[in-house]
């Protein structure tokens, strides 16, 4: 009877996690750009609704730099856990892959993808003083200015600078890019007229545009925003074919337990159904998506890294 209390004791002692069922401790996410941003606030509402269901604290952590690869990186190469997750957009996972030479992760391979949180219009916005009121009015401008139109972005290889570099494009103007650690520097700068547009998504973009602080002329996708039901489209604007979303959704390292990642998934789902949570993110621009499940995360951040794998090549797009 003594050894076999002695043998329990070892396997218990040897395997504590088997008595501690996924969450016991605090969960750590991870956003891989500054405070103040989207993708910050998005990730501190789900923190939020994540600790109540969860019963343990969700802490968000800011870890922003190099495009956002950083913080990414961080969770890639952390253990996996359950404890360590990210909050990782389209710039870390569907275009930096073709923008930079090298990544220190793979997209695909490195990381356990567990939901797709939002999809955001992009919306070009200037400053009141640029003398654009539309989006004719600014290629004209840019056409008479070569090269001394700035446009800023949250970082090199998010949409906002792919769409930058899609308009000088598609217009063939020159522009010169300047990428920033998150939006919220990168608007005060815009707001402070030390650069002259952005190509911002319109979460971030929404307070000053609604405050008439910044200019906005159109949105990047095909179909208006709800948010801004009279903002023309690109498309409209003479633009054909211009159709830019930005995303981010939250995942894990690849070796993340499946059912903690099926857990995540369910309790991010639920709160993201919730009418106030939804109400928020429709206040601030963001839409929900269809993609729901950590299959169909997968197959969409594929699908996205191949389409823009394509853009960056067309658009002659550079790390900065």
């Amino acid at each position: 009877m003594h050894r076999l209390l002695a043998l329990l004791f070892f396997v218990v002692a040897a395997h504590p996690a088997a008595a501690q069922p996924w969450p016991s401790k605090p969960v750590r996410l991870v956003a891989p750009y500054a405070a103040g941003g989207p993708i910050d606030i998005s990730a501190r509402l789900l923190a939020a609704r994540l600790q109540e269901s969860l019963g343990q604290p969700v802490v968000v952590e800011n870890r922003p730099g190099a495009g956002g690869n950083i913080g990414v990186d961080l969770i890639a190469k952390g253990p996996a856990d359950g404890y360590n997750l990210v909050m990782s957009a389209i710039a870390t996972l569907a275009i930096n892959p073709s923008l930079y030479p090298s990544l220190p992760y793979d997209p695909l391979k490195d990381l356990r993808h567990v939901t797709l949180l939002v999809q955001v219009p992009n919306v070009l916005i200037v400053a009141n003083d640029l003398p654009a009121k539309g989006v004719k009015e600014l290629i004209a401008l840019a056409r008479e200015r070569p090269g001394k139109l700035d446009f800023g972005s949250g970082s090199t290889g998010s949409t906002g600078h792919l769409a930058g570099e899609m308009f000088k494009m598609m217009t063939g103007t020159y522009m010169v890019h300047i990428p920033y650690k998150g939006a919220p520097p990168a608007v005060a700068d815009l707001l402070a007229g030390r650069v002259h547009l952005m190509f911002d998504n319109l979460a971030s973009a929404l307070p000053n545009v609604k405050a008439g602080r910044l200019r906005a002329l159109a949105v990047t996708t095909l179909k208006r925003s709800n948010a801004l039901p009279d903002l023309p489209t690109l498309d409209e604007a003479g633009l054909k074919g211009f159709d830019m979303t930005t995303w981010w959704g939250v995942m894990g390292p690849a070796k993340l337990p499946p059912d903690v990642a099926q857990r995540l998934s369910a309790e991010i789902l639920k709160a993201l159904d919730s009418a106030d949570v939804k109400e928020r993110l429709r206040a601030m621009g963001m839409e929900g998506s269809p993609v729901r499940t950590p299959e169909q995360f997968s197959a969409f951040v594929a699908a996205e890294a191949k389409l823009y794998a394509r853009l960056v090549k067309q658009s002659g797009a550079k790390p900065d």
